[in-house]
Formats: structure tokens, C-alpha cells, sequence
């Protein structure tokens, strides 16, 4: 005789359940959902029922999460974030630029556009509860395939599956010298010149060295050339430099606040065409908000007008 397949679960049992696995007590469970304390017991008492799977163990002194309960409630909050994702998706389409928007930013990006990103939201979409996670490359792509990020502001091209770039902006490398170095000020530094020089960069993981060393390749530079990884953010990199260790390259959206108080430094810039980078907002391709993302940036292309960038798109 075939097996009676589990009746469906209601969404108020599925948060009963996750409520009293995490709280272990059925009162505290109740206040953390806004639940009378019988409607939840019986909410649980409903769902183990249709899944015909005892969840609990209940004894006078405290709630203990059977084997299956232990199995169940992961998938249970899995199902409920989900479902909270999806009615965010729902807030969006009916009213854009409302609700949250998760915006990844990378480190080198990060202190030196999100000044302009914020009073742009601030100014133009009052509705919107703009949350900011910094992190590097990787970590974002992960984030944005798998759904707890939004929307990322890096540099392009990604090369990867599945996700959308919308361009806002190229920038040209300085290079950033010791005040006393040969190169210091000059203004038609061939790129040649990267051939040879004490090169300091960040750490492995930032995208920032990886544009710095396919800059180097291109103008030759041999993999033997000394490069020293010393430091994990541009502050720090900037102030080696200042100190005589080496000369660095900074995206010049970073110039002024890199370098602006400090008298050591020195910046040289590069014959035409410098070498650039350009730097994107990226989505989910097909996400709802497409639309909603292709219009934030035509704003914030104009916002960014008064940086040293050249605007594209």
C-alpha cells in the first residue's frame, strides 16, 4: 500500500517551529514572533502532525530538539529567508527604491565613492534603506549569486555567469612616489618605467593588485621584478611609500584622500593612454529590479561628474 505523502506546511507553522528551535522555550518563543504562547504550541503540535515527525521533546523543564528536529529546523529557516527574499522582490516591483537594497562595495572603492553614493540616496530615494557591505571581489560575486547581496559596485569585467554589469566610469592609475623620487611629478610617465621599480601592492585577494600587475605585464615588466606585498588597504600602502620603501599605484579617485596630508608623497602621472580601470555596478542577470538598477545608475553616473573620472554608458 503506497505511503500517505505529508500533508503541506503552513508558513506560521514553518515560524513557530524555527522560533521555538531557537529560543528552546516555548514563552520566549511566543514573545519573539508576537505569538500567544497556545497558538504557537499548537502551530508545532499542527506541523508535526502533517509531516507525521515528532520535533520536540518536551519535558516540564525544558524543550529539547529531537533528531529530525535537529534535521528540519535548518531547512525550516532556509524556507523562511527565502520567503522573506521573495516579499522583498514583491516591496520592489511595487514601489522602486523603497525596502532594502544590499550594496556590496570593494575596499579600494569603498572610501572613496561611497560619500557620493550616500548623499545620492539620501537626496533623491529617502525611501530606500541602503545597507553596505564591504568586501572583496570574491566574497561579492558570492554574495550577489547567492542572493544576500543586491547589487555591487567594483571593478569590471567580472567574466562571470550569470550577472550583469552596468558601467559607470573608467579612471586612470597614478603613480605614487617618494617626493624625492626621480619620477616624482612628472607628467608623461612612459609605463616603461614600471619595468624596474620597487613596487609595493596589496595583499592577495584585492582586485586592485591584480589590475596593478596587469598594468606592469603589459609594460613588460619581468616576473623577477621585486614586488613586495605589505599591506591589506591603500592607507597603509601609501604611507610605505612615504616612508622610502617602494612607489605604488593608486586609481585616482583615491588620490586625494590617500595623499592629500602628507608631504612625503609625491604623484607622478602616466603618458597617454594611461592605464585605467573601470568600475561598474553588477546585478543578478534577470534580476526584478533591473530596471529599478539601470536607473540608479544613469543617476549616479551624474552624481560622480565632479570626481576625476571619465563617465561611460
Amino acid at each position: 500500500m503506497p505511503q500517505t505523502r505529508p500533508r503541506q506546511p503552513s508558513l506560521a507553522q514553518l515560524r513557530a517551529f524555527a522560533a521555538v528551535a531557537e529560543q528552546l522555550h516555548f514563552r520566549d518563543a511566543a514573545t519573539a514572533i508576537g505569538m500567544s504562547q497556545p497558538a504557537l504550541s499548537g502551530a508545532v503540535s499542527a506541523l508535526e502532525d502533517a509531516l507525521g515527525v515528532q520535533l520536540l521533546e518536551r519535558t516540564t523543564r525544558k524543550v529539547l530538539l529531537s533528531p529530525a528536529g535537529e534535521r528540519l529546523a535548518a531547512r525550516a529557516r532556509t524556507v523562511l529567508e527565502a520567503v522573506g527574499a521573495f516579499m522583498e522582490e514583491a516591496d520592489a516591483v511595487r514601489a522602486p527604491f523603497t525596502g532594502v537594497l544590499r550594496l556590496g562595495v570593494i575596499p579600494t572603492v569603498a572610501p572613496y565613492l561611497l560619500p557620493t553614493v550616500l548623499r545620492l540616496v539620501h537626496e533623491s530615494y529617502p525611501a530606500l534603506d541602503l545597507q553596505v557591505h564591504e568586501e572583496q571581489t570574491s566574497s561579492l560575486l558570492d554574495g550577489l549569486t547567492q542572493g544576500r547581496l543586491d547589487l555591487l559596485l567594483l571593478a569590471v569585467p567580472l567574466g562571470a555567469p550569470g550577472v550583469t554589469e552596468i558601467p559607470l566610469f573608467d579612471e586612470d592609475f597614478v603613480l605614487v612616489t617618494p617626493s624625492d623620487h626621480w619620477l616624482a611629478g612628472r607628467g608623461d610617465i612612459p609605463r616603461a618605467a614600471l619595468r624596474e621599480l620597487e613596487l609595493l601592492l596589496l595583499d592577495e585577494g584585492h582586485c586592485l593588485r591584480d589590475q596593478a600587475l596587469d598594468v606592469c605585464r603589459e609594460a613588460g615588466r619581468t616576473e623577477g621584478a621585486p614586488v613586495t606585498t605589505s599591506a591589506a588597504g591603500l592607507s597603509t600602502l601609501v604611507q610605505l611609500v612615504g616612508g622610502g620603501l617602494g612607489v605604488t599605484l593608486l586609481p585616482r579617485t583615491a588620490l586625494r584622500v590617500e595623499t592629500g596630508r602628507n608631504d612625503q608623497l609625491s604623484t607622478g602621472y602616466f603618458a597617454d593612454p594611461a592605464p585605467s580601470r573601470r568600475i561598474a555596478l553588477a546585478m543578478r542577470a534577470g534580476a526584478a529590479r533591473q530596471g529599478e538598477f539601470e536607473e540608479f545608475a544613469v543617476a549616479l553616473r551624474v552624481a560622480l561628474r565632479g570626481l576625476p573620472v571619465r563617465i561611460v554608458g
